[in-house]
């Protein structure tokens, strides 16, 4: 069977979404760039204006719910589709911003979203009962969907063999997604059409793209002992990474060795917070602004920000606030967003010079909050970071207080600014030189905006032995949840063990039996297993038993099956647990009867709990 002639990389980003592709027709067999065959960007059909579609390197991951008045008729039309329900891409960002009550936008951080029914249409979240809501799985496969149709109507119109469902797809993930949030990517990618793709980290898909733009020279720039510490600070979350160099038959092999916990901290935050910033100097001013004036000015802030912080930029910039309230009956206002606003708000806001020692604030909880996205109670990355490398540091004879990176390589829009770049580096190297460490590298060379994608392209080169591979596996050890066999005391809930059913850094394609276990499984019901994950215990083995599991190891998504056994209702039978880490890169666990004639997959309850 000949391999798909396309490789293609997807970055679902936050904040946009990005495609880059290689063309193997001809490499794998001959060709003067059969050892390096080129990354190519496809540029992505979209809704710009009404009526106007143009071709971009970036599909901004904005959905817009319009009413009937909002566009003449027929201007939603794409040209592989008649008119659409709603708008993605460009058009759909510009509008939202306008009228954001309408506007879905971040439903990446939704999808993993423990809190709520992620199959549910909930978005837009705090929209008007008028809506006709989508979930952020929905959202999430529309997305895809618009890939992969305009990928067809680009790409495949004279040739059915190169449609976006036939090629070797490989989707981006964020490497603090836990194993739910990963299932429920692939359920969108199969909503949208794509029946097989494979999962990649982004940070090691940032990784992949460096080592792509650096050809041969990656191997000059770093040696064997390096800790490279991929920083992604994207639209909607925080992801860090380490990556070991070390060595193996005299050739650099690189393997991610740690990744810290999901961080809901990124640019959505920062252009809040500069939102909040310029509805302050209104309100000094007498001017107040509602809920749907701050959601749109915080747009509005987002495109003032990427323009200040880029070199030789104005002062300021100007933004437009739509009339709402009383006091802006039939207007507009007019205002402006400074460089010293957002250097301010930002550097000192959200990357603090702070020592290694200093960890995230938790922030005080009051009883009743706003139902929401779980934004990380303290927005100093600097702090996150500390945390992370802190926790990493396992080896208790060394003198070190957290593990030193010796390079670090940038991801993300965020990180596009070299004021943020610049601040960060400063404040690890403030770490470092106490403690004896050398001033951190900085590796570059990527298009921040492209990064991730062009490295899950190569990432596909590198599985047909034509690049170079990053050893990974899980991201996290997981655990079963093993309620301790005591007597019944009023209060008290019995003891909860941790199994662990999946160790840090499993290959995918493994599957194996948990050994040495069997438990009693009640047929003819629905049972439930409590899933637990740990992204710093990286010395359990499979079958390792946790008597008290401590604040390293935290609680997920639970696991759901109902085990249907024709005339066996209401009988309790032997079972087994089995482990399988598909080679896409999702989970899977099963029970299994004794004598192996029934099986039973456990699902992921991504259901608020309590829901039916």
């Amino acid at each position: 069977m000949l391999s798909p002639r396309y490789i293609i990389g997807i970055d679902l980003g936050t904040t946009n979404c990005v495609v880059a592709y290689v063309d193997m027709h001809g490499v794998d067999t001959h060709g003067v760039d059969a050892e390096h065959p080129a990354i190519q960007l496809f540029h992505i059909p979209q809704l710009v204006a009404p009526g106007n579609v143009e071709e971009r390197d970036l599909l901004p991951s904005f959905l817009y719910l319009p009413t009937a008045r909002d566009f003449p008729a027929g201007s939603l039309t794409l040209p592989w589709a008649e008119e659409q329900p709603f708008a993605v891409g460009v058009l759909a960002r510009a509008r939202g911003a306008e009228v954001p009550a309408r506007l879905i936008s971040s439903a990446k951080s939704w999808l993993c979203h423990v809190g709520v029914d992620r199959t549910a249409p909930i978005l837009p979240w705090g929209g008007g009962d008028d809506l006709k809501k989508m979930s952020p799985l929905e959202v999430s496969a529309q997305y895809l969907s618009h890939i992969r149709q305009a990928w067809n109507f680009q790409m495949a119109r004279d040739n059915p063999d190169a449609v976006l469902e036939k090629q070797d797809v490989l989707l981006t993930v964020p490497a603090s997604f836990d194993a739910a949030a990963r299932e429920l990517t692939v359920q969108a990618a199969e909503r949208a059409g794509l029946p097989t793709v494979r999962l990649l980290e982004e940070p090691q898909a940032a990784l992949y793209s460096w080592i792509e733009s650096s050809g041969d020279r990656w191997r000059k720039q770093v040696k064997v002992g390096d800790a490279i510490l991929v920083c992604d600070v994207g639209g909607g979350t925080t992801d860090f990474s380490l990556i070991a160099v070390s060595e193996d038959s005299g050739e650099l092999e690189l393997k991610r060795v740690a990744v810290g916990e999901h961080i809901l901290l990124g640019g959505d935050n920062m252009d809040l917070a500069l939102a909040y910033v310029v509805q302050q100097r209104l309100t000094e001013k007498g001017t107040k602004l509602d809920a749907g004036q701050i959601r749109g000015l915080s747009q509005g802030c987002r495109n003032a920000k990427e323009l200040l912080l880029q070199p030789d930029a104005p002062k300021k910039q100007p933004l437009t606030i739509l009339g709402r309230g009383s006091s802006v009956i039939g207007g507009t206002l007019r205002t402006e967003l400074t460089y010293n606003e957002v250097e301010s708000t930002l550097v000192d806001g959200f990357f603090p010079r702070c020592e290694s020692s200093d960890m995230p604030k938790s922030g005080r909880r009051i009883g009743l909050q706003e139902m929401g996205l779980p934004y990380a109670a303290d927005p100093g990355v600097t702090r996150h970071l500390a945390k992370f490398l802190t926790r990493q540091q396992t080896t208790e004879s060394d003198a070190r207080s957290f593990v030193h990176p010796t390079a670090i390589l940038f991801n993300g829009g965020v990180m596009k600014s070299t004021l943020l770049r610049q601040r960060l580096v400063e404040v690890l190297n403030g770490w470092l030189a106490p403690e004896g460490g050398a001033a951190i590298r900085t590796l570059a060379g990527t298009n921040l905006d492209h990064a991730v994608a062009r490295g899950a392209a190569y990432y596909g080169l590198a599985r047909r032995g034509k690049g170079v591979r990053i050893r990974g596996g899980a991201a996290r050890s997981y655990y079963i949840g093993i309620e301790t066999s005591m007597p019944a005391v009023p209060g008290m809930p019995a003891p909860l063990k941790a199994l662990c059913v999946a160790p840090f850094g499993m290959e995918e394609g493994t599957e194996s039996d948990i050994p040495g276990q069997e438990f009693g499984l009640v047929v003819g019901e629905p049972a439930q297993f409590r899933f637990l994950g740990s992204t710093t215990r990286r010395q359990d083995q499979l079958g390792t038993f946790i008597e008290e599991p401590g604040d390293d190891i935290e609680e997920l998504s639970p696991l759901e099956t109902t085990l249907s056994w024709i005339g066996q209702e209401g009988v309790m039978i032997p079972a087994r647990l089995r482990i399988h880490l598909t080679e896409v890169g999702t989970l899977e666990l099963w029970a299994v009867s004794r004598d192996e004639t029934h099986r039973w997959k456990l699902e992921f309850n991504v259901r608020t709990a309590g829901e039916e």
